[in-house]
């Protein structure tokens, strides 16, 4: 236990040092304001030139109005809503073990395949009521995984979560101005957006994005999107976020394990988010959105999220065994960036002076890691897998209760891709822990290879359960094991 409580004990005295000698620089600067008196630093500013005396009132008065008029304004979270399977009853709960013995059943799973997708699955950190779509329970389920039935898929999903969103904010479809849709593998014609504002009738008007090809991060990135479309339309605008994966189509038939990984991991779900100007019955204020690419740094980044064909021609994601590798690269250059903006002064001095001594003195030391638990109340990581969540919250240095959500989320849900992020932010105010003023990161992970962030401030927390933990939150938090036994 000492080889650490010391440390914090340093690290607490630092930060006290650095409080209190910022705070001794105010006081002293205001001490000798006060002690120069009104006639002092009247007869001061009589001895300045007229052109200097003008300068130092307009230049500042003009700046600060040019800032006034530059600065994006406020972007605030309506609402939001999760589908979960109690909306219909189409998707039903597949448990571990039927799982594995339709892929038993697979004529073109070998019984290789099986017993490693038998062995993934025991440790996945996935619980026995995630869903699949309808297509992929049966056999041979490539049969069913036709253009019909990912569209059906699609609009089970959204137009569970929109109706919900709509319900519960109660604004009218015809109120939507901007419309963003991230779906990464499934992009038909006529578009997804095109499907919503036919379903709904929006506005002819309306701005409509599909962003496709994104991956996991793509959720965060629609939000950025729609955070800057809302900065130049009108006031009293709203923007709807829609995010979602539909698998029907993505069902791997091969062998290759690689590849066997998204069919194991990925399951049904979405959300929808209303954004908009107004702080008016608001329940979240954003506070920064930030993305970082590591894709032209290096191939491996690029292919490390590959869809291709293996040898045999079947189509399917090949997830890079560096990609953990990759992925703590591309948080440590999004924690730069987001660093600056919401931690302390002490931690960014520590942090900065970690980063000189690492790039100009080529020093062999572990780069520091700043306490974020200081500028956060929450975490929402993308419950991408068990081995996404055990690297970052190695990596930021999080305790089990920081992770809780993310993990939890895995179990129930599994990985629904890019609305992950939502279903974790669902888990901390069906367990009553958001309060006011709380501060939640939100950080995903996605092809690319891409890490964005964003970070929220609570205005007001959610006032009961209902939502996807609504019937199975009780039962939350579950001890997961390291392996399961079936």
């Amino acid at each position: 236990m000492r080889s650490w409580v010391q440390p914090m004990r340093l690290k607490a005295v630092y930060q006290r040092i650095v409080d209190k000698f910022l705070h001794l620089a105010a006081a002293a600067s205001l001490v000798v304001l006060v002690r120069l008196g009104p006639e002092e630093l009247i007869s001061l500013l009589r001895e300045l030139p007229p052109v200097h005396l003008f300068f130092a009132g307009f230049l500042p008065a003009a700046v600060f109005i040019l800032y006034l008029m530059l600065r994006p304004c406020t972007v605030y979270l309506t609402d939001y809503a999760c589908f979960h399977s109690s909306f219909n009853r189409p998707l039903a709960c597949i448990p571990m073990a039927s799982f594995i013995e339709h892929n038993n059943e697979s004529p073109s799973i070998n019984e290789r395949s099986v017993r490693f997708i038998s062995r993934l699955l025991a440790r996945s950190g996935l619980g026995e009521e995630t869903c699949l779509p309808a297509a992929h329970n049966y056999i041979p389920a490539q049969e069913y995984c036709t253009l019909d039935n990912a569209r059906s898929e699609f609009e089970l999903v959204v137009f569970s979560a929109i109706d919900d969103l709509f319900a519960k904010t109660g604004v009218a479809p015809d109120a939507i101005s901007i419309l963003v849709v991230n779906c990464s593998l499934f992009c038909p014609t006529p578009s997804l957006v095109d499907v919503i504002i036919n379903r709904y009738k929006l506005r002819s008007d309306i701005r409509s994005m599909h962003l496709s090809g994104m991956g996991c991060s793509a959720g965060l990135i629609s939000v950025g999107l729609a955070r800057n479309l809302l900065q130049v339309a009108p006031r009293g605008s709203h923007a709807l976020v829609v995010s979602t994966e539909t698998i029907t189509p993505n069902y791997y038939v091969g062998n290759e394990r690689p590849m066997l990984l998204p069919n194991c991991l990925f399951r049904v779900g979405g959300a929808a988010a209303l954004l908009s100007m107004s702080p008016v019955n608001a329940r979240f204020r954003l506070k920064h959105v930030l993305r970082t690419h590591t894709g032209a740094a290096n191939d491996s980044s690029y292919r490390c999220v590959f869809q291709e064909e293996d040898d045999e021609g079947n189509v399917g994601i090949n997830l890079s065994k560096d990609l953990m590798i990759i992925a703590g690269k591309s948080l440590e250059a999004n924690i730069t960036r987001i660093g600056p903006l919401v931690l302390q002064v002490s931690e960014q001095l520590l942090f900065a002076l970690c980063l000189i001594a690492r790039k100009v003195f080529r020093a062999r030391f572990k780069p520091y890691i700043p306490d974020f638990a200081m500028a956060f109340k929450h975490f929402c990581i993308h419950a991408g897998g068990r081995a996404v969540i055990d690297e970052l919250q190695k990596s930021l240095r999080l305790s089990d209760e920081q992770v809780e959500a993310s993990r939890m989320t895995l179990h129930r849900f599994g990985n629904t891709s890019s609305s992950s992020l939502w279903y974790e932010l669902a888990y901390i105010e069906a367990k009553g822990r958001m309060r006011k003023g709380d501060c939640v990161w939100m950080i995903g992970f996605g092809s690319g290879f891409k890490c964005n962030s964003a970070a929220w401030e609570c205005i007001e927390p959610a006032t009961n359960a209902d939502g996807p933990w609504a019937t199975s939150i009780h039962r939350y938090p579950v001890d997961i094991p390291d392996v399961l036994k079936h």
